[in-house]
């Protein structure tokens, strides 16, 4: 039976150490770090988790900043809103929730962010920074894979690791980081997509699987050696009349067949997920950081 990647117990230490951290710079009479979101429309998904960021911001002691817009809200008006978040210097960083309504171009949204305070890590200034192994802001579901290995101490030097999904907000960007020198690092990396043939000859080689699909239990036993260890970054809400909620949360991996196999896996929920939010707040950090060292 594999040993569990506990996303949930490892954020919350993270959260603990941010705190303190937090604690001793407004000893110092300092102001707290000051992270905002803005969401546009009423996605149910997405305004959980701009919830979810609002109380990690109150558990740490950040201060935190609501900017909710109606679906109707044009691109212009969205554009007005970030020009004024980036000239805010009260704010250390923001975050725009995607996705966005239809008739508002998200590429162009990213651009207009200011790549210092880009706490998610997709401006493309910051994608290129962590490409050539520079100080950045890592997109927060990369980066929370990462401290989870480190946490957990597992080596990926030297080891085969399959990327399955080729996003720019998880594949694409995990499959640089693992390929980076150093450990987590120094991996030999295969990234996988919806067009990659044989799929299953490259995930039973691999050491190390991290699956980015959105396709429920897609990973299955057979589908994996023995000892391999398992992220599940996918994450799908599947109907279910029998659970009070009339839904449950699944994985991209099978987990009953492949938690029987693996040396590590992460559950759906509680795994990756709650490592996302705790590197948003890390981000935040870095970003307040570097702001007292300029106005210091």
């Amino acid at each position: 039976m594999a040993n569990i990647l506990d996303g949930l117990k490892l954020s919350k230490q993270i959260k603990v150490e941010i705190k303190q951290e937090v604690e001793g710079y407004k000893d110092n009479g300092l102001r707290p770090p000051h992270l905002a979101a803005v969401l546009v429309g009423n996605n149910g998904a997405s305004m959980t988790y701009v919830d979810n960021k609002i109380k990690d911001c109150e558990a740490v002691g950040f201060k935190s900043t609501l900017v909710k817009l109606s679906d109707q809200t044009s691109e212009k008006e969205l554009l007005n809103e970030i020009d004024k978040l980036n000239k805010d210097d009260s704010l250390d960083g923001f975050i725009v929730q995607l996705p966005l309504p239809k008739h508002i171009n998200e590429e162009k949204i990213i651009m207009a962010i200011n790549p210092d305070k880009d706490v998610d890590g997709f401006h493309p200034e910051n994608f290129g920074k962590m490409a050539l192994d520079m100080e950045t802001f890592l997109p927060a579901t990369p980066f929370g894979i990462i401290v989870m290995l480190e946490r957990y101490k597992i080596s990926t030097v030297g080891k085969d690791v399959v990327v399955i999904g080729r996003s720019h907000i998880v594949g694409r960007p995990m499959s640089i980081l693992m390929s980076r020198k150093g450990n987590p690092g120094d991996a030999t990396v295969t990234l996988l997509h919806s067009k990659s043939k044989n799929l299953e000859e490259y995930t039973k080689k691999a050491d190390i699987v991290i699956t980015a699909l959105g396709s429920p239990h897609f990973l299955k036993a057979e589908m994996i050696k023995d000892g391999a260890v398992i992220i599940d970054v996918g994450i799908t809400r599947m109907e279910d009349s029998s659970k009070d909620r009339g839904f449950y949360l699944a994985g991209d991996v099978d987990f009953e067949s492949v938690s029987q196999k693996a040396s590590w896996i992460t559950p759906v929920p509680g795994g990756v997920g709650p490592m996302t939010r705790a590197m948003l707040l890390k981000n935040t950090m870095l970003s307040y950081k570097r702001k007292i060292k300029v106005n210091n």
